[in-house]
């Protein structure tokens, strides 16, 4: 769901060349996968488990449980599942992803998140190495050399998918066997753990017991102190929850009659992230969407505008800017806006572990009295970013929750 801004990278990239085996992230961190998963194993639990977030961790964990014939639930605050992945297939003649859009992982990366062994991977997947892209400060619209965008892609080569999206993949290889148990618009206010077996309340006043939990809610949630827990949490921990980057943010699809604009738009930002993309990227489409991502502190300035139009209103602007009014001329009227840094279960966009401090990562992803559990992208230990990471993260959490004594 992420695309970096080049002149950030470069900068990042000159500062750590002597170091660069540090930055096992991602698409470099391929090694670190682990050689088996908690789908590769069986599990001999007899307690009840209850999942908060029906997102890709979440569901993942329930995966497990359910192949083990555990008893579980999982809590879901909204009226659907899949969290930040979403898809349309309304607006082009190819599936749009609206959530989570990019596999910065090694493509083998979505053989482990289903649990299919060997080497062969059975996506079809684009290489994100753009040719064509631009940088844009406000006033001078400047384009990129291919020397950097073959850096950009050889220092961190991604993918997306040819014919599918992230919330295909996911729909079919973890939710489909799951979805059964979610039951949807139940917020949860509270989780007691004080006592032998954990009571977790939501805001529709309905209690639920079980012997252990695995909370699977956003950063932004957790930061926002929506659920309460007793015993409180920690002070310490509760200071490095603060500390952890969850920018604003949200997203934008437009529809144009012609391609007008490069692969892509990288524009100056203070903090954050601002671009402009081409959805249709190597996806062999007639539909020509142009995508827009915003996290950060320049977010406030399209939330401060009335509506989702005049949000839509405010790039176009932009755009006819930097192309003499060909966005204008050419907009077909045809839009989605996914804030996801506005959303009561959401309230920000991703994390990216790597620039978390270790120590802050290592107390948040402790349990709390061997009861209750944490998983999503900032409790990866394999190092991967975006859904593998949340998937993995699953997997694993729910390993240490089935055998903790």
């Amino acid at each position: 769901m992420k695309i970096r801004n080049i002149l950030l990278t470069l900068l990042i990239a000159s500062s750590i060349i002597g170091l660069s085996s540090c930055l096992r992230w991602a698409a470099r961190a391929e090694s670190k996968l682990p050689a088996e998963t908690a789908l590769d194993k069986t599990y001999n639990y007899d307690g009840k488990v209850i999942i908060v977030g029906a997102g890709a961790a979440g569901m993942a964990a329930a995966k497990v449980l359910e192949k083990n014939n555990v008893d579980y639930i999982i809590l879901e605050a909204t009226d659907r599942y899949g969290g930040r992945l979403k898809k349309d297939t309304s607006l082009a003649d190819f599936p749009i992803d609206i959530g989570a859009e990019w596999l910065h992982s090694a493509p083998i990366t979505l053989n482990k998140l289903k649990g299919k062994k060997g080497q062969e991977i059975d996506e079809k997947l684009i290489p994100y190495h753009l040719t064509s892209t631009a940088t844009w400060d406000g006033k001078e619209y400047k384009i990129s050399s291919s020397r950097q965008n073959d850096f950009m892609y050889n220092f961190m080569p991604e993918s997306k998918f040819k014919e599918t999206t992230w919330y295909d993949f996911v729909d079919e290889h973890i939710a489909k066997t799951v979805k059964h148990k979610i039951q949807f618009n139940s917020p949860v206010s509270s989780i007691n753990y004080s006592n032998n077996k954990v009571i977790v309340k939501t805001k529709n006043g309905k209690s639920f017991e079980a012997d252990r939990v695995l909370l699977t809610v956003s950063v932004g949630v957790l930061k926002s102190n929506m659920i309460s827990f007793t015993p409180a949490m920690k002070q310490e921990r509760i200071t490095a929850i603060n500390s952890l980057t969850f920018n604003p943010g949200f997203k934008a699809v437009l529809k144009f009659s012609e391609k007008f604009y490069p692969d892509a738009i990288n524009c100056i930002v203070e903090s954050g992230e601002k671009v402009y993309y081409d959805i249709a990227f190597k996806k062999d489409a007639q539909t020509n969407i142009l995508g827009f991502l915003c996290t950060g502190n320049g977010t406030q300035r399209y939330y401060d505008l009335k509506s989702e139009k005049e949000i839509i209103t405010s790039l176009l602007q932009e755009l006819d800017q930097i192309f003499d009014g060909k966005a204008t001329q050419t907009y077909t009227g045809d839009f989605i806006l996914e804030n996801w840094g506005q959303y009561e279960y959401t309230l920000g966009t991703w994390t990216q572990a790597f620039q978390e401090k270790n120590s802050d990562l290592k107390l948040i992803s402790q349990a709390l009295d061997d009861k209750v559990y944490f998983a999503g992208e900032i409790f990866d230990p394999y190092k991967q970013m975006g859904v593998p990471g949340a998937i993995l993260s699953g997997y694993y959490m729910i390993d240490q929750l089935l055998l903790a004594e």
